[in-house]
């Protein structure tokens, strides 16, 4: 898989890629005076071309140095204008330093090599052969040598064969770096695909599940409020205490949530109370004939446990309010040695489950995968006219 722009994380690499390559260049240059001013019979014949080239090689090298450190941008086009000065560059230094006898042949390489880490075999082959060629014609015009015995031809023959066999050997290296590092980017960029649709996933859940589901229990219990305004003043009195309290919850559960932290709308050991506040509403404001019945009276379960349990009642419930029409419901509890075990069942209008999957979809697939999430399983029963059944297995 290609990618037309490179990441962050690709230039960052070819970045240090050319600061390491001028650094070595410039070892290069230091080595190269090093070793004239050791053996000055090197530039004997040609002194003043010897130390022009080795040391504008050195100044180019420091200038290349300044602005790989000062993270220049267009690496591209810089690595091709210092591939080609790199090659014209020690050619001049190979030329006035000994021709074919120069000390410094395997200078070659470094444009070779660093050519192959930027263009893979497409750059590192065609300044092997430029290298190749230019160290021929010194051969054949013999123009740098010294007079003495002609180096022989087997020998340029082996110089020749080596640096083309380092073109090609590096620059296979580099394209399957490359190509390596394509499939890492590709792989990296599919989980962040992945991660990112998890995230929206569980925002998704946790806005259904919590805030719209709390929502939606406000909008019934306002409806109750309505129809009981001709009743008790007393009675309403206490609704509307309830629901500004509900609302001033769910306004902290909603900062909680936008600022990032894990809301806590269940405090640990009040599983059953708030499924019995929840089943008081449907019994009190919607007349439902509600039941809860737990084995033991008290559940002693964990916090994630009571928390998704929480959730997966609640959003049956409200399944039940919202389009049910069912005149009984009953949530049966039973804790076990090992697992915690839970049904809910109402007698209202049921449903098609292939048919109505889609207009239940989030509430259905959330409490599925609430339950899946601690280990569990859940299984839903329902027909039309034959009310419908939720029951939930949670080891524990």
């Amino acid at each position: 898989m290609a990618f037309s722009e490179k990441t962050a994380l690709d230039q960052d690499w070819i970045l240090r890629r050319e600061k390491a390559v001028t650094w070595l260049r410039v070892g290069f240059a230091a080595v190269a005076i090093a070793v004239i001013q050791l053996n000055p019979a090197r530039v004997a014949r040609f002194p003043s071309l010897s130390i022009f080239a080795l040391w504008s090689f050195f100044l180019y090298s420091v200038v290349a140095l300044y602005f790989s450190a000062k993270n220049w941008r267009r690496a591209s086009r810089i690595g091709a204008i210092t591939t080609s000065l790199d090659v014209v560059w020690i050619a001049l230094i190979v030329y006035s330093t000994g021709g074919t006898r120069t000390p410094f042949f395997f200078y070659y390489t470094f444009p070779v090599i660093t050519a192959g880490l930027r263009w893979g075999l497409k750059g590192s082959v065609p300044v092997a052969f430029i290298g190749v060629v230019a160290y021929a014609i010194m051969r054949l015009t013999l123009t740098a040598e010294s007079g003495d015995v002609p180096i022989e031809m087997d020998t340029v023959v082996v110089r020749s064969l080596y640096l083309i066999l380092l073109g090609c050997v590096f620059g296979y290296i580099s394209e399957f770096e490359k190509k390596q590092n394509q499939k890492l980017l590709a792989l990296s960029k599919t989980a962040g695909e992945v991660a990112a649709l998890q995230e929206r996933r569980r925002i998704m859940y946790e806005l259904h599940d919590g805030i719209l589901q709390t929502l939606a229990t406000l909008i019934l219990r306002l409806e109750a409020c309505r129809n009981r305004m001709p009743q008790s003043q007393a009675d309403v009195d206490r609704e509307l205490r309830d629901i500004e309290e509900l609302t001033r919850s769910s306004m902290k559960e909603i900062r909680q949530f936008l600022a990032g932290k894990d809301t806590q709308p269940l405090i640990h050991g009040t599983l059953s109370e708030r499924v019995r506040d929840e089943l008081r509403f449907l019994r009190d404001g919607l007349g439902v004939g509600a039941i809860l019945e737990t084995e033991p009276e008290e559940l002693e379960l964990p916090p994630d446990v009571e928390r998704e349990v929480y959730y997966v009642l609640r959003e049956g419930l409200t399944n039940i309010t919202r389009h049910s029409h069912a005149a009984r419901a009953e949530i049966q509890l039973r804790q076990r040695a090992k697992s915690l075990d839970g049904t809910l069942v109402d007698d209202g209008v049921g449903m098609n489950l292939r048919t109505n999957r889609d207009s239940h979809g989030v509430g259905l697939k959330s409490m599925k995968e609430r339950i899946e999430k601690l280990g569990g399983e859940l299984e839903i029963k329902s027909a039309p006219g034959t009310g419908t059944t939720i029951s939930f297995s949670i080891p524990l």
